[in-house]
């Protein structure tokens, strides 16, 4: 068990150092540009996020936001390819998301908080262009937006998308927000996760010995997560405890999200996996030739 640990603290370790050191692409303003709309890449270097809106699939990569055609392979939605970081699909279905801009296109590195209300057809910058790469975001029920801030290692709020608080300094991979209890934001680090009661201004020791990579809710007493090595975990009680559930296939996972109690959303390194029966069992939306396993 010792062993175990080891090994799922050093993949999480591993996986913090490479989302904390990501800063975009490695070629030049300038380069030249990625394939045509028509020619979807054979691979996607790695898929940040994963949403739906309006019933359809949506996953955010280093190579822009894709959705899956009919064969199930990825089809680019609108025409950034820019590497989207972290994502988010809010309740009211505008997309919210960060990263770095496509090579070739200019601007500045980070592309701060930008927001699409056409389903990723076209963005917009909301905030911090320029300032802040967000590495994950979510939102509460009251529309409120946290971000990881990856550039400075930090969490942040806004109520408007526009105007920023500074929150607690922490490393950490993923967060969530509490459906139903205002103020309790979870974060994924490499000791475990850990809560915060106060809006994200301080976070508490690990919550159990239990390492957890990305965390989602589905309800207010369906937090699921996923370990560094594909184990689907649920929590009816905040992270406190765990019970392992199914393991994701597909290898290490990239992204995960709850769409409710019964529905997930999960990306692997072969393709991104939904479930309709609370992760029992998981089909393949869309299907990737992964270029490779970190941010």
């Amino acid at each position: 068990m010792k062993k175990h640990r080891a090994a799922l603290a050093a993949a999480l370790t591993t996986a913090l150092a490479l989302a904390l050191t990501a800063c975009g692409t490695d070629d030049a303003p300038g380069s030249e540009q990625r394939p045509g709309r028509d020619s979807a890449p054979t691979a996607l270097s790695h898929i940040h996020g994963v949403g739906a809106s309006a019933g359809k699939l949506y996953v955010a990569t280093h190579e822009g936001v894709y959705t899956p055609g009919a064969d199930g392979r990825p089809t680019l939605v609108g025409e950034r390819r820019d590497d989207f970081m972290g994502f988010t699909v809010t309740p009211e279905g505008a997309f919210l998301a960060s990263g770095h801009p496509a090579p070739g296109t200019g601007g500045p590195s980070n592309l701060g908080l930008i927001a699409s209300t056409d389903e990723g057809a076209t963005w917009t910058t909301r905030s911090l262009g320029g300032e802040v790469d967000f590495h994950s975001l979510d939102t509460s029920a009251d529309a409120t937006v946290y971000g990881y801030d990856s550039t400075n290692g930090r969490l942040r709020v806004s109520r408007d998308g526009i105007a920023w608080e500074d929150r607690a300094e922490l490393r950490a991979l993923d967060i969530a927000v509490a459906p139903a209890a205002p103020g309790t934001v979870l974060a994924t680090t490499e000791q475990g996760v850990v809560r915060s009661t106060d809006d994200g201004r301080t976070f508490g020791r690990p919550l159990s010995g239990q390492l957890v990579a990305y965390v989602s809710w589905g309800a207010p007493d369906a937090l699921f997560g996923v370990d560094p090595d594909g184990v689907l975990l649920r929590s009816a009680d905040s992270g406190a405890t765990w019970r392992r559930v199914s393991t994701v296939p597909g290898g290490a996972p990239q992204a995960l999200t709850a769409l409710d109690a019964r529905r997930l959303l999960v990306a692997t390194q072969d393709g991104v996996y939904e479930s309709v029966d609370g992760g029992t069992s998981f089909t393949r939306r869309m299907t990737v030739a992964s270029g490779g396993d970190g941010h």
